[in-house]
């Protein structure tokens, strides 16, 4: 049955190219002389397709993994990425992780693929996510910096033993600073009422978090609290009860004529409780407000708030640093897709009256008075001190789904030190007991999107951290609790400075470091550099720092609308020729999909940069006697038991040939987008939008400042990549060092469209920063008003505000660099060539397509190839003006092309048709006869089919559901 595909596939196409004009047939001949079309045609090893193998609940064994590699090798996979994965809902199998008989499949494994020449990557740690084990102790694992706090007054000769705020605990430095006014005061109620009427409202000022008030099931329900005479309230804390929740609402307050006015609009959102999105589930919302003063303030809920339980709300005097909780990154985004603008806040209220915030020339290192055993023995100044004792303990996220042998705590991120601990203890042990004439195969660390969110604390942090910004964090400590410290904006600039010093850890230790540990070794690393839960990086400098970059696309539904371009931009402006892509992911519906299903899927992301297919599935079949075998939620089944397994290989050379050529050259594009500075990153802004029929790369700030010069007018990067212009996001916020760049990259010739920035976001050198910002915005952006002037000549380069991009890259005289005459329906990638240019051309429609395609193309004649078959011929209908070469096109229902321009344009150019009338050569018009496989209830016998038909339509149940 498997080649009766493969045969009428064939038929077809040589009825097909039959009925092509000779002038087809010559350019195809012709096309077989140069390099580019023979691996094209047939395309070499190095183009690998690979897939991930997840060994599922110990159901393995040594004859399944050699069938499992055979089968891979037959239908082209020569890559593929084992995974120990557990489920829980899949019924564990004997082979337990770690075994003396796991160990002897793994050798196996490595043995087999190095004699069948299958490359084999191995995740670096059990699960897919993410880097951890039994073996990672809690002083190498992810932390978080934690506190208790004591309330003293002096002078008092003071000994005492410290509350340890965690059973597992690391010290890290003990401070003390004078109490600012009101520090750990609320606002007493005299009364507090709710409406609907509620008799619980009491325990939301009860002082009792084990009591809840629930937001009862009405429009608009709300909560009056009145107080005893006028209260100046500058925060607003709310504490949610444990459990998954989300409200939102407006506080209000009564003005002197009685009435309510609102002065801030609130979310608290702990719809998501688990640790992988944050330490901290059920962290303190802190709402911040001007300085209101008033004897009643009143909550009034809304948007499906209904239902969510709250243990506590505290009116206070003292500032709190607003959503201190995501801005530690105790909590962070909910759900797998943070777009660009989340992790982002506005200015907070300033604070009226210097006495109720922290001075930090104030706070004092007390560590050396404190104790082993945490008593502390210290002569306390005139005064109330506040005496933090700050220190260490682990987030307690695990990597997972991993086996329940190879569960343990995560490996800290920002240690290089710890990450060579990780990989030793893994990957090690496995190129230490396997001999390295049968584990030639093993060539990649494999580390797949991030999901097991932050820490941001790490071994000598504090030393790092000032030896990176020039100023001591010590003083700031207090602000992880929401203290304000100096003032709501040094509070949330150091917050700032965090949060990238996290990101640039993450990247440089974490990925860095396991690039590092794997190069000793002779391995490279395959990352995905984006995650759905919990990822605290900035995606393009996290992929940079990897040998290879992935994406991840699922064959329904939104995931991959951000994470192809965040693995392509990073590759391309990283210098990285091959982009992957986790390829046709699915949920659900267990072998309802095939091949002709995905093609459309792929072609997007082809569109998008990827080059380099990795299939997600393949599963291991530890034995032949059970049909269809280990399977999982997750799918699509790349596995041999699935029914159009080994048809395959007609869809893999189609993937493989469009993988080759999406390598080739140079990728084209004329805007960078620049993401900003700050993080967690996942995703760049296009806005303004880009216009139809041009292409574009997300950009950042480690390579404007280390890897950007300008040629010709041209931002140019050292792997080959180039753009017209760079576009800057809609923030008020630029580093000096960055700005500077831009200034240089400016006057040395590069055109730049966006808003002038206006401060700095981080605390270092606070005292002159944002006099630098505005010096250097004011020269670069001059007298633009975004209304009446739009531009400023700068040196030999422009400045630009208040256009859209169609406007500005007219202004700059580009052209679209391939627009169609239709909207919505085709897409395209184009790549230079040494010698000339190709598009890949995608119809993303399941109707046929007559378009028009305007390339940016100039004296240059085009071809089409074909990557379902490997064939070629020229179109000779097409015209030429202004640089423009315009092509007519015609696509089949989800048809792909390559449109290559390599040949010299000719002046016979339209006087023939890209696409002839096809002849029929020859009709099929007697019967044949169909051997079905009988091991897969096929009918026993060959049955005869006298015309082509609809399986389903037969009447027999071995036809109709074969």
């Amino acid at each position: 049955m498997q080649n009766i595909y493969k045969k009428a596939f064939t038929i077809l196409l040589t009825l097909g190219v039959t009925g092509l004009t000779q002038h087809c047939i010559a350019q195809t001949k012709a096309s077989k002389a140069d390099k580019l079309y023979s691996g094209f045609k047939t395309t070499p090893d190095s183009v690998q397709t690979s897939v991930y193998w997840y060994w599922i609940s110990g159901n393995i064994s040594k004859e399944g993994v050699v069938k499992d590699l055979e089968s891979m090798k037959k239908v082209g996979i020569n890559r593929a990425f084992i995974g120990n994965i557990g489920l829980d809902e899949v019924p564990y199998g004997k082979v337990k992780m770690f075994s003396a008989e796991w160990w002897d499949i793994m050798h196996t494994a490595l043995k087999t693929a190095t004699k069948l020449k299958i490359d084999i990557g191995i995740f670096n740690g059990p699960g897919w996510s993410q880097s951890g084990g039994p073996w990672v102790k809690p002083e190498q694992s992810m932390r978080y910096l934690t506190s208790s706090a004591l309330t003293v007054k002096g002078p008092l000769s003071l000994d005492k033993k410290l509350d340890q705020p965690q059973k597992q605990f690391q010290d890290v430095k003990v401070i003390a600073f004078p109490a600012p006014a009101g520090y750990g005061e609320q606002m007493a109620s005299s009364f507090i009422s709710a409406l609907p009427v509620d008799a619980h409202v009491n325990n939301l000022t009860d002082d009792n978090e084990n009591t809840v008030y629930t937001i009862p099931n009405d429009p608009k329900p709300s909560v009056t609290i009145d107080a005893a005479s006028p209260y100046p309230a500058r925060s607003f804390v709310f504490y949610p009860a444990h459990k998954a929740l989300r409200f939102e609402g407006e506080i209000q307050a009564r003005n002197a004529a009685g009435n309510y006015q609102t002065i801030k609009h609130f979310v608290v959102d702990r719809s998501n409780p688990n640790l992988n999105v944050g330490f901290s589930p059920y962290a303190p919302a802190a709402v911040s407000v001007p300085t209101t003063t008033s004897q009643s303030f009143r909550i009034v809920f809304s948007n499906g708030s209904q239902g969510s339980d709250i243990a506590e709300l505290k009116i206070s005097a003292s500032p709190y640093v607003e959503n201190y909780a995501e801005k530690t990154l105790a909590k962070m985004y909910p759900t797998p897709l943070p777009y660009w603008k989340e992790y982002q806040w506005k200015p907070q209220p300033v604070v009226d009256d210097q006495q109720y915030v922290i001075d930090p020339q104030k706070v004092i290192d007390i560590s050396k008075y404190m104790q082993a055993d945490g008593t502390l023995k210290w002569e306390v100044p005139a005064g109330n001190w506040i005496i933090m004792r700050t220190g260490m303990t682990p987030t307690q996220v695990t990597n997972a789904p991993a086996p329940p042998e190879g569960r343990g705590l995560e490996i800290d991120k920002m240690s290089k030190k710890h990450i060579a601990e990780h990989f030793d203890a893994f990957l090690g042990q496995i190129l230490k007991r396997i001999p390295a004439a049968d584990r030639k195969s093993f060539k990649v660390t494999v580390e797949d999107s991030y999901e097991t969110g932050s820490q941001n604390w790490t071994d000598d942090m504090l030393k790092n951290f000032k030896a990176k910004y020039g100023y001591d964090a010590l003083p700031y400590l207090p602000v992880l609790n929401g203290s304000v410290v100096g003032s709501q904006d040094q509070s949330d600039r150091f917050l700032w400075d965090l949060r990238r010093f996290v990101a640039d850890r993450v990247a440089y230790d974490y990925v860095g470091g396991l690039r590092e540990a794997s190069h000793k070794h002779g391995l490279t690393t395959w990352l995905e550099n984006y995650g759905h839960w919990g990822f605290p990086g900035e995606f393009l400098q996290y992929g940079g720092q990897s040998d290879e970059i992935g994406g991840e696309f699922w064959s329904e539904g939104d995931l991959g609308n951000i994470e192809n371009r965040a693995a392509s931009s990073s590759a391309h402006i990283y210098g990285k020729t091959r982009v992957s892509a986790e390829s046709f992911t699915c949920a659900g519906g267990s072998f309802t999909r095939y091949p002709a299903m995905m093609k459309q899927r792929g072609d997007r992301f082809f569109t998008e940069g990827i080059n380099n297919t990795l299939l997600h599935v393949f599963i291991s079949q530890p034995a032949d006697n059970r049909v269809p075998g280990a399977n999982a939620w997750f799918s699509n089944e790349f596995n041999r038991n699935n029914t159009w397994f080994y048809d395959m290989d007609l869809f893999l050379a189609y993937i493989k040939r469009c993988n080759y050529m999406l390598r080739q050259g140079n990728y084209v594009a004329d805007v960078a987008y620049f993401i900003g500075e700050d993080a967690p990153k996942m995703t760049g802004v296009r806005d303004p939008e880009l216009p139809q029929g041009y292409s574009f790369d997300y950009i950042n700030a480690e390579v404007l400042n280390g890897r950007a010069k300008v040629i010709s007018g041209k931002l140019v990067l050292p792997g080959g990549m180039s753009y017209k212009l760079l576009v800057l996001p809609k923030l008020a916020t630029m580093r000096p060092e960055l700005l500077k760049t831009i200034t240089k990259l400016v006057n040395d010739g590069l055109t730049v469209l966006g808003p002038k920035p206006k401060r700095s976001p981080s605390l270092q050198n606070y005292a002159t920063a944002d006099l630098e910002i505005k010096k250097m915005a004011s020269a670069l952006w001059d007298n633009i008003d975004s209304v009446s002037v739009k531009t400023h000549q700068y040196g030999k380069g422009l400045v630009i505000n208040g256009m859209d991009l169609q406007q500005a890259l007219d202004l700059l005289k580009v052209a679209p660099d391939c627009k169609f005459n239709t909207v919505g329906q085709a897409l395209f990638i184009h790549r230079k060539l040494s010698n000339g240019d190709m598009y890949f051309v995608s119809n993303q429609t399941a109707q046929n397509i007559d378009i028009s395609a305007a390339f940016r193309v100039r004296g240059k004649a085009p071809e089409l190839w074909d990557a379902t078959t490997g064939s070629s011929r020229n179109l000779p209908d097409y015209k030429q003006e202004a640089g423009i070469t315009t092509v007519p096109l015609k696509l089949d229902a989800y048809q792909s092309a390559f449109i290559i321009f390599r040949k010299a344009a000719n002046a016979s150019a339209g006087k023939l048709d890209n696409f002839p009338a096809q002849q029929i050569v020859v009709d099929v018009n007697t019967p044949w006869a169909v051997t079905f496989d009988p091991k897969r209830w096929g009918p026993a016998n060959p049955v005869t089919f006298d015309k082509l038909i609809d399986w389903t339509l037969r009447p027999e149940d071995e036809i109709k559901y074969y």
